[in-house]
């Protein structure tokens, strides 16, 4: 490295940088920049056709986002050749002539998204502070020729950028700093005077900068034309016009802000932090413009799930009915007769892919791959831990009951998803959903349990090293299991029991394809008080309170890791925390998402509530071995002996 980074002869490759230190696992980051990059690419592509394709989008608003799509979809090709040569492939040389193409069609489209970004704040500024002649002053025509002076502008303000790093020398290093080519980063490399090429640059950032100022300068003539209008309504919803602008302008001066304060006077930094802000800058606009106008824009929402077959008027029409009679079970519709309200029903209906019925085969491929990837990943864990004496260890002890629990849950809702998916039989029994809910609940209380436990597990480990062996022996950690399951057993025990004193007279048809208790209660057609209440005392004293815990475990972690004094000894005592940190996040994110969609967005589609249901009780079993296969280094290898030995 170092004979190629300080070299007498002229320099004719550069070599890029991946993330330092983890070149070895440069393979597995390049998965989710891969899947970043498509989720970009497609979004993008997405807002650019709805736009193009809707006639009600052909406004100034829109035209200007379209621009801001072509700046994102730009700015992602034009960085991808090199991060997955750099990361997938593990090809880190390129010629100083197509380093210097990169850097220009960089700096152009970051530059032109920030003059979009800017003509989209007067945009707002017109429609809110002069809405009568926004139509007359941002015609069509003057648009397309705004849109076209900013894109000349921005050309001819990065073109002299390649050449002016063209006629530099470099004859001393040639490892540039990221997995990309940026000005700034080319021009420290060089070894002749680059004080043009610096005081260039710095007129081009005060160029990007000087739009930033223009942006704020108009978001506060918005903001004393809002505070203007008399109805608070009205304030409201001409504020709520400028949200998704506000947050594309955060997502991208935030990034490219903290990435030119780093190159000035973030030297001391570790290089790590650098590259990190660099693929933020690169990588987050592109990918969270497009989710963010898509969720904020009734419009282009509509026209994307009307494409992709998810948003039909009559589906969307019978889906509200049906929100409409499960939240209001005593409502009678006019096909009811008087004494269909006496009926108390003895099973319910579970639903696959809401208004689509006709689908669900097609689901049964997927989901079928997703069980069977769940049971072989976890019963490979299982079976590693049990033959390798090396395993036998307090934390792989607690990872064999965790990928246990895994295995249970995923059995627990495999029958009625099978049912729905592939049989195309919905029905199920009132006892047996109740008795499914029992397990569910259960097996879920007991994951959050073992998670705490791993988390003490890690605690001891690095805190207390010298009586880990001591403290957690095998008794103590089959009374850990014990407990857990225990305290599962007897919080989740009353919830059958509640959900079965109620009467159901109305709808019987539930949200997901299994049976959960907040699900189920809303179904009644008595107070379910007790049940709303006695639920929320288990998700505050188990599962909240468990996060709780695990939190504060890490805060003493981290305090303890930081008092290490050798770098390396603290980066290794971080790095066995990864896997738990990650199944952490896998349980308790999706388990957020549900309880807030069931709390706060009962507006939302019904399918956005069965994909974040499948995904809270599907990806953790899938994920979980994957997470420790990769990251523990006895089970991957164990795992490679067996499969070479057969082979063999």
């Amino acid at each position: 490295m170092n004979t190629l980074n300080f070299s007498n002869t002229e320099v004719t490759i550069f070599s890029l940088v991946g993330i330092p230190g983890l070149e070895h696992v440069h393979v597995w980051i390049s998965i989710p920049i891969c899947l970043m990059y498509l989720v970009a690419i497609l979004g993008n592509c997405a807002i650019l056709f709805v736009i193009k394709t809707e006639p009600s989008l052909h406004v100034p608003m829109y035209y200007f986002l379209f621009m801001l799509a072509v700046s994102d979809l730009g700015l992602s090709l034009t960085s991808l050749p090199t991060m997955l040569s750099t990361f997938l492939f593990n090809a880190t040389e390129i010629s100083p002539n197509v380093c210097f193409a990169q850097e220009f069609f960089v700096h152009e489209f970051a530059d032109m998204e920030s003059s979009v970004l800017m003509v989209m704040s007067f945009d707002r500024f017109l429609a809110i502070h002069n809405p009568l002649r926004y139509s007359s002053i941002l015609t069509n025509a003057r648009v397309v020729k705004l849109c076209m002076v900013l894109f000349i502008k921005s050309m001819l303000l990065m073109l002299p950028f390649p050449f002016t790093l063209k006629s530099l020398t470099y004859c001393k290093k040639s490892l540039l700093s990221h997995s990309y080519c940026l000005h700034q980063d080319v021009m420290n490399l060089a070894c002749s005077d680059n004080t043009v090429d610096f005081f260039y640059g710095f007129f081009v950032a005060f160029c990007m900068m000087s739009d930033s100022v223009f942006i704020a300068v108009s978001y506060i003539f918005i903001l004393k034309t809002v505070m203007g209008i008399g109805s608070h309504k009205e304030r409201l919803k001409a504020l709520n016009t400028c949200v998704s602008h506000i947050c594309a302008v955060l997502i991208f001066y935030v990034p490219i802000t903290a990435l030119a304060l780093m190159h000035r006077f973030g030297k001391h930094k570790s290089p790590s932090v650098t590259i990190f802000t660099a693929d933020i800058f690169l990588l987050v606009p592109p990918l969270v413009n497009p989710i963010v106008y898509c969720l904020k824009t009734r419009q282009i929402r509509e026209k994307i799930l009307g494409k992709l077959g998810l948003s039909t008027g009559g589906s969307n029409r019978n889906c509200k009915l049906s929100g409409r009679i499960q939240r209001h079970p005593m409502m009678k519709t006019p096909m009811m007769n008087s004494n269909a309200l006496a009926v108390n029903h003895h099973s319910f209906i579970l639903t696959g892919i809401p208004g689509m019925p006709d689908k669900n085969p097609w689901m049964a491929f997927p989901l079928g791959f997703l069980y069977t990837l769940t049971l072989l990943g976890n019963g490979t864990i299982l079976a590693v831990i049990k033959v390798d004496q090396s395993l036998h260890e307090p934390m792989y002890y607690f990872l064999s009951i965790l990928a246990l629990t895994d295995v249970s849950l995923s059995m627990s809702t495999l029958p009625s998803m099978l049912s729905i998916f592939w049989f195309n039989v919905s029905e199920i029994p009132f006892d047996a959903c109740i008795t499914q809910m029992f397990f569910i609940h259960g097996f879920g209380v007991v994951e959050s349990g073992v998670l705490v436990s791993m988390a003490f597990d890690r605690f001891v480990a690095i805190c207390d090293p010298l009586h880990y062996a001591s403290i957690l022996t095998h008794g103590i950690i089959c009374k850990i299991g014990i407990a857990v399951l225990t305290r599962a057993v007897c919080v989740v025990f009353p919830v059958p029991f509640l959900i079965k004193r109620l009467p159901f007279c109305s709808s019987n048809v539930l949200s997901h394809s299994y049976c959960l208790h907040q699900d189920t209660m809303r179904l009644a057609c008595a107070s379910t008080r007790i049940n709303s209440l006695y639920g929320l005392i288990i998700v505050i004293f188990t599962l909240g309170l468990d996060a709780l815990i695990i939190l504060f475990s890490y805060m003493l972690i981290l305090k303890t890791v930081l008092g290490i004094a050798s770098k390396t000894e603290r980066f290794k005592a971080l790095n066995t925390c990864i896997s738990h940190i990650c199944a952490v996040l896998l349980f308790y994110v999706p388990l957020i998402g549900i309880t807030m969609i069931h709390r706060f967005g009962k507006h939302l589609s019904p399918i956005v509530h069965m994909l974040m249901a499948n995904i809270y009780l599907l990806l953790p079993p899938v994920l979980n071995p994957i997470v420790y296969s990769v990251k523990t280094k006895q089970i991957r290898n164990r795992i490679i002996h067996v499969f070479q030995r057969k082979k063999n």
